[in-house]
């Protein structure tokens, strides 16, 4: 990534980086979300993989997140003041995991293997 890229998409120095990001962090702190809820395993098939690839524990803990957010979202209320201080939006789970379908994947395909999974019509 370029230098200037870089600074202008980071909040520590760039203004609009930040303004974005508190914006971001407030609307995720309302419904009880992190950033990497936000992911739709439908959307690719390396997000799909990776949330396979997580333990039970978190993928449980993020379908809760998302349902009590769309509970919240059909009553067109927030969570109470008190719990969205406690929120940590931006803390990541699934990253790391991303990254490393990614990586797995790209290196398959620069060896000509077979890819490890193929996109099925529902």
């Amino acid at each position: 990534m370029s230098k200037l890229l870089e600074t202008f998409i980071d909040p520590k120095k760039n203004f609009l980086a930040r303004m974005h990001m508190k914006a971001i962090s407030t609307r995720l702190r309302r419904y009880g979300l992190r950033y990497d809820d936000l992911y739709d395993q439908y959307y690719s098939m390396d997000i799909k993989e990776a949330m396979n690839r997580l333990p039970r524990e978190v993928v449980d803990a993020r379908n809760q997140r998302l349902k009590r957010a769309m509970d919240l979202s059909m009553k067109h209320e927030y969570l109470p003041k008190d719990l969205q201080e406690k929120q940590t939006p931006f803390r990541g789970y699934l990253q790391e995991m991303l990254a490393l379908v990614e990586r797995e994947r790209k290196e398959r395909e620069a060896l000509g293997a077979l890819p490890l999974y193929q996109r099925t019509i529902p």
